[in-house]
């Protein structure tokens, strides 16, 4: 990579250029200790402006050149994507830091929807032995395939965040990614006139979302390329020609050959673009003390 950002180590991801791995100094770290430690977590939570001041923060630790590159990555079709982490791993930094940093580097991108499924900018969920819920989202054990997220919200989402604030005993759970550019079938699939079809979106109780939306799976960006808005549990077919060409769908994105297996590491940040990049999960070798703890925070491009 070009760009050089003092503080900021810059590089491809060793498995895929359209990935951007974004490591931070040990010195970046520290500095962001005071002004991270102005605001707990409950301020955030209840004082939108708090976010952006922890954000400009981080900014100006980089002479106000990361919010620039960040924007630039997510918004380039042939990116769309960055890992951001510590570069020290065994940095001393704990499960409130992380959220903090994770709120700042949304907070360069964008605002955040509300998410109703944890009542707040922010999700924080867990993944374990055993699981209760209605959504593959916990389930250890499934494989979550590969999808978009907000397909069930009235909001635009146009970009996901995903932090691993802890993982203990765990063996598979890997990220999987794949972008609509590398996808084998995505010119077939784009062009069935089924996917331009609105269909029908709902979603489980856990989600709070008390309204069904209908929209394609497939649209266009400014360039006529194409978008994707799809997960696979949530849709509802009204006939039999929507429900066999989700099956044809499923099946198609997760045969690709070209998906990008990474293991994440505790303390780093997946951003990726909603329109064109996917994204999902191997499922985990069974272990009873298995525990891995996530933070989503997804919304909308800053509109200036």
């Amino acid at each position: 990579m070009s760009e050089k950002i003092d503080g900021f180590q810059i590089e491809k991801h060793e498995l895929s250029s359209r990935i951007v791995n974004i490591d931070i100094s040990d010195e970046v770290l520290s500095k962001l200790i005071f002004p991270f430690n102005k605001f707990d977590i409950t301020a955030l939570e209840y004082k939108p402006f708090t976010r952006f001041t922890i954000a400009k923060s981080l900014d100006d630790l980089s002479n106000n050149k990361l919010s620039k590159f960040l924007n630039e990555i997510l918004k380039d079709r042939n990116t769309g994507c960055f890992i951001i982490k510590p570069q020290n791993l065994n940095s001393k930094i704990d499960d409130n830091f992380l959220v903090k940093l994770s709120t700042a580097i949304s907070h360069l991108v964008g605002i955040p929807n509300y998410d109703a499924m944890a009542g707040k900018y922010y999700a924080r969920f867990h993944v374990k032995h055993v699981d209760k819920s209605d959504s593959y989202l916990r389930k250890a054990y499934t494989n979550m395939d590969l999808h978009t997220d907000g397909t069930y919200v009235k909001e635009k989402t146009d970009w996901l965040l995903m932090s691993k604030l802890e993982e203990r005993n765990a063996e598979g759970g890997e990220t999987a990614m794949l972008h609509l550019d590398d996808w084998e079938h995505c010119d077939e699939l784009f062009n069935d006139p089924t996917g331009q079809e609105n269909f029908l979106w709902g979603s489980p109780k856990s989600k709070n979302i008390d309204y069904k939306v209908e929209h394609p799976i497939f649209s266009t960006d400014q360039n006529g390329r194409a978008q994707i808005s799809y997960i696979d549990q949530f849709p509802e077919p009204k006939n039999m020609k929507q429900g066999i060409f989700l099956q044809k769908l499923s099946d198609n994105l997760e045969e690709s050959k070209n998906k990008i297996i990474t293991k994440l590491p505790v303390g780093s940040s997946i951003v990726a673009n909603n329109y064109f990049w996917l994204h999902g999960r191997k499922p985990f070798k069974e272990n009873k003390d298995l525990s891995r703890e996530l933070l989503r925070i997804r919304g909308s491009f800053f509109i200036n």
